[in-house]
């Protein structure tokens, strides 16, 4: 599972990234960012434009009828079950999505408790997860709501030890495959190679939420 990450980019970063074209926003770097939060998502619009849209991190389905706080946990799809699971499988042939990520974090259990650790791109670059969208009308307050989840894979030999699953990263030409088409999205649903990220333990300090801005939340300990 992905149940807590990171974005801390520059708007400049995106731009350069993605080739943004709409109005710059003032984005603040966020450490600790956990699932109903509001997190960035790229989508593609006319043109094979991306646009960087704010929407709440746990997927809402558009037919969904109840209340918010009886819908079950939707911050990650299992790659495995994605298309079949009614939650996710219109998002899935309709509503691909890229999470932009600077790293996210898992727990490894230890006999002294879980100790969590940041895995980030080994070059220091945006890590592009997989992601699905949808919107959904809030019967309560009438709130149109954008949502989105993280499509979660097997690990990789790297991260295995700490956790057995792991976001879909996408890179380069694998992002423009993923936005393209439902079947090529299907084949990219495997976990990334090994010698494209890095891990380190970090300060238990990021099992409490309320500390996005906490930059040496991603700190090696020792």
């Amino acid at each position: 599972m992905c149940g807590r990450f990171t974005q801390a980019y520059t708007w400049r970063e995106l731009v350069d990234l993605y080739g943004l074209t709409q109005p710059a926003m003032n984005l603040q770097p966020r450490y600790n960012i956990a699932p109903t939060a509001t997190i960035d998502a790229l989508i593609p619009r006319d043109s094979d434009q991306l646009e960087l849209w704010p929407m709440r991190w746990g997927l809402i389905p558009s037919w969904w009828k109840q209340s918010r706080k009886e819908l079950p946990s939707t911050f990650n799809a299992r790659a495995e079950t994605v298309t079949g699971r009614p939650s996710f499988r219109d998002a899935f042939r309709e509503r691909r999505c890229i999470i932009p990520a600077s790293g996210y974090y898992e727990w490894k259990p230890m006999p002294g408790g879980k100790q969590p650790y940041y895995i980030s791109a080994r070059d220091g670059s945006i890590l592009p997860f997989a992601g699905l969208w949808d919107e959904w009308h809030d019967p309560e307050s009438g709130e149109q709501i954008r949502s989105c989840t993280i499509i979660v894979t097997d690990a990789n030999a790297l991260t295995r030890p700490i956790h057995d699953r792991m976001p879909v990263i996408l890179y380069g030409a694998q992002q423009t495959a993923w936005l393209a088409s439902a079947a090529a999205a299907i084949e990219l649903l495997k976990p990334a190679p090994d010698d494209i990220l890095q891990l380190w333990p970090v300060s238990r300090r990021v099992n409490w939420s309320g500390n996005e801005g906490d930059a040496k939340l991603i700190e090696a300990i020792h």
